[in-house]
Order: structure tokens, then C-alpha cells, then sequence
């Protein structure tokens, strides 16, 4: 992946852990659990809470996890992924709060209905997690499958939306 020379970086707790935020000038680049999958070099971004976006995508993340918050608003930067990777974060931004998708019915959705291999992968590598919501894709058969961020989370944002019990 390939991020803006604005990126700035800031971290806060959560429920489920602490998240690393980066922004820049465009938006809302990155959300990452402490630790997950795929989780960039970020040791060279400076550090900055009031750079822009950080506030309000931490208002937004603890408006979720207070139950008072189901769609973002905070502006994204997706740029930092190939055309095909945005293509599949696009999609998974039109999943709704509670609902789920099978990797087979999103690579339909973006007119690739073979490439589900292809489409598991950008969605693993999604680097806004939570607000693009990766954790709403399950397996064909309503499994819980990959989540950069851990299964146990995976769960519990699902238990959150109500999709599980």
C-alpha cells in the first residue's frame, strides 16, 4: 500500500483494544487493531491527535461502541490501495449495520463474480477497519472466516450489530 506524504498517526482504546488511526489531508486513511494482519510500517509517521479527521474519527469510533452510531461520516482516503482493492472497499461501505455478505456475493456486486479469491484478499487488506466494514463478510455458508483483526473481534462487532447472539 501506498499512503499520502500527509499521513499523520494517532492511537486511543476501544472496547476491543486500542486502534491506530492515520489521516491526511483527504481523509481517513487508515483504522488498525493493535497488532492485526497487514498492519503497515507506521513507525515513521509522525505522531499528531490534532491532525485533521483524528478527532472526529474518534468521536465516531466511541459513538459506535456506545451503541449511538451505525454509519460514519468521516471522509475517506482509499487511495492508498489499486483500483481493484478500492473497487471492493466501495462495496463493502454499502453493507448496512447488522448485515452480512458472503465473499461470493460481493465479488458479484463489483461484476467479478469468479475473482472471489482475488476480492477475499483486498477485503483482508482493507485498512480502515470498522468503518469499511470487512467484518460484516462472512463464508458462504454464514461462517466466520479471516479477520486481520482476530476472529474474537470479528464476533463480538457482529454480536454488536446484532447479526449474532
Amino acid at each position: 500500500m501506498q499512503f499520502h506524504t500527509s499521513i499523520q498517526r494517532h492511537s486511543f482504546a476501544t472496547p476491543l483494544g486500542v486502534m491506530l488511526m492515520a489521516t491526511t489531508t483527504h481523509g481517513l486513511a487508515g483504522l488498525w487493531f493493535e497488532g492485526q494482519k497487514h498492519l503497515p510500517e507506521f513507525n515513521e509517521w509522525p505522531v499528531n491527535a490534532n491532525a485533521p479527521w483524528m478527532k472526529q474519527t474518534q468521536h465516531e469510533i466511541d459513538d459506535y461502541f456506545s451503541d449511538q452510531r451505525k454509519k460514519f461520516d468521516i471522509p475517506l482516503d482509499l487511495q492508498g490501495g489499486s483500483e481493484f482493492q478500492q473497487s471492493v472497499w466501495r462495496s463493502l461501505l454499502r453493507i448496512d449495520f447488522g448485515q452480512t455478505l458472503s465473499y461470493g456475493q460481493l465479488s458479484q456486486n463489483i461484476g467479478k463474480p469468479t475473482a472471489v479469491r482475488a476480492v477475499a484478499n483486498a477485503v483482508g487488506r482493507n485498512p480502515i477497519s470498522l468503518i469499511v466494514p470487512c467484518h460484516r463478510v462472512l463464508g458462504a455458508d454464514q461462517s466466520l472466516t479471516g479477520y486481520a483483526g482476530g476472529l474474537d473481534r470479528k464476533r463480538a462487532l457482529l454480536v454488536r450489530e446484532g447479526v449474532f447472539a
